[in-house]
């Protein structure tokens, strides 16, 4: 009955308990972390209609709410529906800050193409689902609530921790990480930097195997395919048709692939989760890691498209455009391809690749960036190489994931996408992608339809933030 009467006094005066075990949450805050995720899934961030600044606002009134101060709260952005927040927790400035990097952005969901709506959060069978609950409003929403929990606390780190939801990460014009660095630097400095678009648990069939810990990431690139022609009555077909030129570029593209290429994180990726693998597949992991690598190996590997992309560069038809009428041959056919760089190599490598495969001077390759052309610039940017691996990121990593996911071992990974790291890690914060949710390796449906989250990895995830982050920043 003391016990009882203990944690009844606890949920009045809304206090976290001290400590948390792998499926323990506080009930108050679960309610709050389910109220915070259906808040921001609920207010759409998308680039065409949606308004960031809305989202940002309701976490500003979150955070005031939990007793930060307005002086703590910085609201800004080039644009009324693009504003970023950042907010600070004050320590005691025995270390350097920590930032926290969340974007509040999502991209594009068309209720016809769900079978739900996209922009509600809904609970069905085990999941939540709703655009942004894996990429990456689950994230933000723990963000926000390990910062109000640690706040009402009284918590006072050896570091200040810095958080900043941002614009643009998954494109448009006004990317917020980029404008806070070049705008407002002072706001977001840090030692380093912790960002939860990337990492997690990967399950298969829900048994974790592996925490991977993002070191490194691809670069991140678009080009337009282009086949003009003068066009003319469809009643009378010219040999020249835009659009099966164009098609026939796009074939010779599907079946090309980059060369085969591992670096440091990526062969220790191998090598690590080939210890919890079993079978060919082990077997083929350890296999790719030797000099030379066996062919075999990568052909097998290369069946499943997350391996594959560790192996390669990449380069995928995304969007297909063409024609100005039905009874007109089309003067115009375009196509956009997405391409994922292997860091060492750059956008202008990938280009003048790109241009020998497709082997047609009647169709045009031209990098583009934010949707305009781009001749000179930032084509020339090569991917990064990987981030060291601090002992103050790294070891209360092992021991928490080893806690909670035991026998998983923390594993660090390149990311086969790309993050707002792309900014922060060229300015000299070391950018960490480190998340505590747990998406089946079969199940990843981040950018596509019925975008979903396991209910109790989103709450595991909340349990793993918070004990994850005072380890970072210390103090009491």
């Amino acid at each position: 009955m003391k016990l009882r009467a203990l944690l009844l006094c606890a949920l009045f005066l809304r206090l976290a308990l001290p400590t948390f075990s792998h499926a323990q949450l506080y009930e108050a805050d679960r309610k709050l972390a389910r109220d915070l995720l259906a808040e921001l899934i609920e207010t759409n961030t998308t680039d065409s209609v949606g308004n960031v600044s809305t989202a940002s606002e309701a976490m500003a009134k979150r955070l005031r709410d939990a007793g930060f101060a307005d002086s703590d709260i910085f609201i800004g952005g080039p644009n009324d529906r693009k504003k970023n927040l950042v907010a600070r927790l004050k320590g005691t400035g025995a270390q350097k800050p920590v930032l926290l990097m969340g974007h509040l952005d999502v991209v594009e969901a068309h209720r016809e193409d769900w079978t739900s709506d996209p922009f509600q959060l809904v609970e069905k069978d085990g999941y939540f689902y709703g655009r942004g609950t894996e990429d990456m409003k689950a994230g933000d929403a723990i963000y926000v609530l390990t910062m109000m929990r640690l706040k009402r606390e009284g918590y006072t780190p050896d570091r200040d921790i810095i958080l900043a939801l941002t614009a643009d990460e998954e494109g448009g014009e006004s990317n917020g990480v980029d404008w806070l660095l070049k705008n407002h630097r002072d706001l977001v400095d840090a030692e380093f930097a912790l960002n939860a678009d990337g990492g997690g648990v990967i399950t298969g069939k829900g048994k974790p195997f592996i925490v991977a810990m993002g070191a490194s990431e691809k670069l991140y690139a678009d080009y337009e395919l282009e086949v003009t022609n003068p066009g003319g009555h469809s009643s009378m077909p010219t040999p020249e048709n835009a659009i099966y030129r164009l098609s026939d570029a796009l074939v010779r593209l599907e079946h090309y692939k980059f060369p085969f290429e591992l670096n440091d994180v990526t062969r220790a990726f191998f090598q690590r989760t080939a210890k919890v693998q079993t079978g060919q597949v082990s077997a083929d992991m350890l296999t790719v890691t030797k000099t030379p690598p066996d062919q075999a190996a990568i052909e097998r590997l290369s069946q499943d498209p997350y391996y594959n992309a560790l192996m390669h560069t990449t380069c995928i038809a995304t969007r297909v455009q063409a024609g100005h009428a039905n009874n007109a041959q089309p003067q115009r056919a375009t196509a956009n391809v997405n391409c994922r760089i292997l860091p060492g190599h750059s956008r202008d490598e990938i280009l003048q690749g790109l241009t020998k495969v497709v082997d047609d001077p009647k169709v045009s390759l031209t990098y583009v960036n934010n949707g305009m052309k781009v001749i000179m610039g930032d084509r020339e940017k090569t991917a990064l190489p990987p981030v060291p691996l601090k002992p103050v990121v790294m070891d209360p990593l092992e021991k928490i994931s080893a806690e909670m996911w035991p026998g998983a071992p923390v594993v660090p990974e390149m990311g086969t996408g790309a993050t707002d790291g792309v900014y922060t890690n060229p300015a000299g914060i070391p950018t960490y992608g480190i998340s505590g949710l747990a998406i089946d390796v079969d199940d990843d449906r981040s950018h596509g339809r019925d975008e979903r989250l396991p209910v109790e990895s989103y709450y595991n995830g909340v349990v793993f933030y918070y004990r994850y982050l005072k380890a970072v920043a210390g103090g009491k």
